[in-house]
């Protein structure tokens, strides 16, 4: 069951600042600023502004030594278990586990490292880059350590159960709450905070997806940059951002009498074995990976009431899912809701999916399926209900969320209603 609930991201600190955006209408690209972006294609990305860690409560220390990506963790994860309600003395520590994932780790630290401590080798050998031992700081390999984005969650709180980082690209959020749902079913925890956090808006991997042109280069327009699903989407806008969800077992949860937003019924992650950051065009692989989900989940295909999609906005993937559902879900697929996220806040790689499943859980306790912003020409490869620019009212109780991330990772979980009584796998059978 999930108990707590909390995100960073462009819309603002909070996870009700995200939905109030969601449900306004507001799309938060912008021009980079933080960094010159004169010699890149793209100069557009999605800041979290708002997010200021000292305004957080976080240490000097933890500012000076730990990565934007790892802070925003921490402050995710302090509030998801303050939303929780989780008290000292409700729960045994040893069995409170911690699950995050994060597609590209402490990269802002490293990059700053290496502008710091690298050095060109000389004239007579230009190419070769000289590192200054004198400036590379003790605590340089703590602060890109992808693994410290779970420690130090788990440090702050003295968590002492399982601890771990999913290192998936940009599947690592929803991957994390897959894996954390097993911790619990499998008896390896009581309680698991998990989610998503990356900080990716730095000089080299914001060439690295412009060099290969994944993200968008509407620099002209960027709050209309991210448009999933529309003839014109060009690129994903990339974006920095964390949200934390507190998962709880029921038992545990119900006898505390603990507010519930939702449970998760079943996971799946596959790789398309196909390439490194192509995708074939039918969907075939993510259609595999939602239907595994969904029989781990026990739901029937036409159980599902809302999809929330990866929808980066590039055209390969939009082309990708789009086929994929129509596998899954045959002509029904033209009559469920479908959405993407990345419309309002943009793509935070593996942070992006944990956003997403936070707002899947509004989604389901509130009756409201939110919208695709910036959607406005239809795309003859993308011909499904994509719930444009405008909030639905809806009952949801059943909700598929999927990602894809490059190496080929599909991943996909299915949520539900806090009230869902889910069926046994054999009972679907």
């Amino acid at each position: 069951m999930v108990t707590g609930l909390s995100a960073i991201t462009p819309a603002g600190v909070g996870i009700e600042a995200l939905w109030a955006a969601l449900l306004e209408g507001r799309s938060f690209g912008a021009r980079i600023t933080a960094f010159d972006v004169s010699r890149n294609q793209s100069q557009v990305g999605a800041a979290a502004d708002a997010f200021d860690p000292r305004a957080a409560g976080l240490s000097e220390d933890a500012i000076a030594r730990l990565d934007r990506s790892t802070m925003m963790a921490l402050a995710c994860a302090r509030a998801a278990i303050d939303d929780a309600e989780l008290r000292s003395g409700t729960f045994r520590p040893a069995r409170v586990g911690v699950c995050i994932g994060s597609a590209i780790g402490g990269v802002d630290v490293m990059e700053r490292a290496f502008r710091h401590a690298c050095v060109a080798g000389g004239t007579d050998k230009p190419d070769r880059v000289m590192v200054r031992p004198d400036r590379v700081g003790r605590n340089i390999y703590g602060g890109f350590l992808a693994a410290s984005i779970s420690t130090e969650v788990a440090r702050d709180h003295g968590f002492t159960g399982p601890c771990t980082t999913m290192a998936t690209g940009c599947t690592a959020g929803i991957d994390a709450i897959g894996t954390a749902a097993g911790m619990i079913e499998s008896g390896m925890a009581d309680i698991v905070v998990t989610g998503g956090a990356d900080a990716p808006l730095t000089p080299i991997v914001l060439t690295s997806f412009d060099n290969i042109r994944a993200i968008t280069r509407r620099n002209e327009q960027p709050s209309r940059a991210s448009r999933p699903f529309d003839r014109e989407r060009d690129g994903f806008l990339l974006a920095e951002g964390s949200a934390i969800l507190v998962l709880e077992d029921e038992v545990l949860a119900r006898r505390r009498g603990a507010r519930i937003y939702g449970r998760i019924l079943g996971f799946a992650s596959t790789s398309n074995a196909h390439h490194m950051t192509g995708l074939p065009a039918d969907g075939e692989a993510l259609a595999c990976t939602i239907s595994r989900a969904l029989a781990r989940a026990a739901v029937d295909a036409d159980d599902v009431d809302y999809i929330n999609a990866h929808g980066s906005s590039t055209q390969q993937n939009d082309r990708n899912e789009t086929g994929a559902f129509k596998r899954v879900f045959g002509k029904r697929a033209y009559r469920i809701p479908i959405s993407s996220t990345k419309s309002c806040v943009g793509h935070a790689l593996g942070a992006a999916s944990a956003i997403e499943a936070a707002v899947c859980f509004l989604a389901l306790c509130r009756g409201v399926v939110p919208p695709t912003l910036n959607y406005e020409t239809a795309s003859p490869d993308c011909d499904l209900d994509y719930v444009p620019n405008a909030a639905r009212d809806a009952r949801v109780r059943v909700i598929l969320k999927n990602a894809s991330g490059f190496s080929g990772i599909h991943s996909a979980t299915l949520f539900a209603h806090r009230d869902h009584a889910p069926r046994s796998r054999s009972e679907a059978a």
